[in-house]
């Protein structure tokens, strides 16, 4: 388990964190989400040691990260959102070297890179100059050493930056894979990355955090918005002054014209419950109901409203 207790780190008199607590449980991929110059990065060099903190505490499998670094170093592979590599050295060559850094027993190093490899899929380039790569075989090189030392948490800055489609599905595979035998935080602010491997989140905007919760917390709770779709038969006029007479109906958003005597309507509603009675209404009204559908809050309108200033949520 990574325990984050009152994280605070100043540079002269600016917070760039500020009293941040979380928890990340074992096996658990967390999303650590905030738009750019939130923290993220900040928080996350505190985490691995890379950067001191100005106060607070962070346990990693119950070892503190100023008492006993080099413990918390073992057991944490990083990737930094510039991933950390040699331009002029081979792929092999640099990943054996990280290897040796990280301790790796001798007779150990060329398979933990070979594997290393294979997962990235970066074995067909390991006798070529990283400096004459492609950004996106340069990241794979930098996931590949955090890989290396079989670290039991995985820290990942913005992993899947640089990579085209096809790798970054690639990626966010290889981390649901890695969830079995590693827990990892898993920092960005691409939304889509989230919602594909996380379960959970964290929001930071401004060095604080805006929340806390799983995903599908988020989505039915920060906004409170819901919306129902629907495709209705029958007279316009006579169909929104129906609808507008159900109780727990808010307003009708917009009416859209969609075929001969069939219009679409989206209603904000107070809760899903209005559903039957609404469709009741119509019903008893001879008007057909051909269509409804419930739209809640997406993360990306969560993450908008929680990034806005004046608006918080915490666990």
């Amino acid at each position: 388990m990574v325990e984050i207790k009152n994280l605070t780190k100043f540079y002269g008199s600016h917070a760039a964190v500020q009293d941040i607590s979380f928890t990340v449980g074992d096996h658990e991929v967390l999303g650590f989400l905030g738009p750019n110059g939130a923290g993220k990065s900040t928080t996350m060099n505190m985490i691995t040691g890379c950067l001191p903190s100005t106060s607070g505490t962070v346990l990693v499998d119950g070892h503190d990260i100023t008492k006993e670094p080099l413990e918390v170093k073992k057991l944490i592979g990083y990737l930094p959102e510039l991933p950390p590599v040699y331009p002029e050295m081979r792929v092999y060559d640099y990943l054996m070297f990280v290897a040796g850094l990280k301790l790796v027993p001798r007779d150990k190093r060329k398979k933990q890179v070979e594997t290393a490899m294979e997962r990235l899929k970066i074995t067909d380039v390991q006798k070529r100059v990283i400096g004459n790569l492609s950004k996106g075989y340069r990241q794979r090189v930098g996931f590949a050493q955090a890989l290396l030392g079989s670290p039991k948490f995985l820290i990942l800055d913005e992993p899947t930056v640089g990579l085209d489609p096809r790798q970054v599905v690639e990626v966010r595979n290889l981390i649901k894979e890695l969830a079995k035998d590693h827990t990892i935080i898993f920092s960005t602010h691409i939304l889509a990355e989230v919602q594909a491997v996380c379960e959970r989140v964290v929001i930071i905007n401004k060095g604080q955090i805006r929340a806390a919760d799983t995903i599908a917390n988020l989505e039915n709770s920060v906004s409170g918005k819901i919306q129902l779709c629907m495709k209705i038969e029958g007279d316009m006029t006579k169909v929104t002054g129906i609808i507008n007479q159900v109780e727990g109906v808010n307003e009708i958003e917009e009416v859209e014209f969609d075929s001969m005597g069939v219009n679409k309507f989206i209603v904000n509603v107070a809760s899903d419950d209005i559903r039957k009675p609404l469709i009741s209404a119509l019903i008893a009204n001879d008007c057909v109901v051909l269509e409804i559908t419930t739209r809640k809050s997406s993360l990306e309108e969560v993450f908008v409203s929680l990034t806005t200033p004046g608006n918080s949520r915490t666990e």
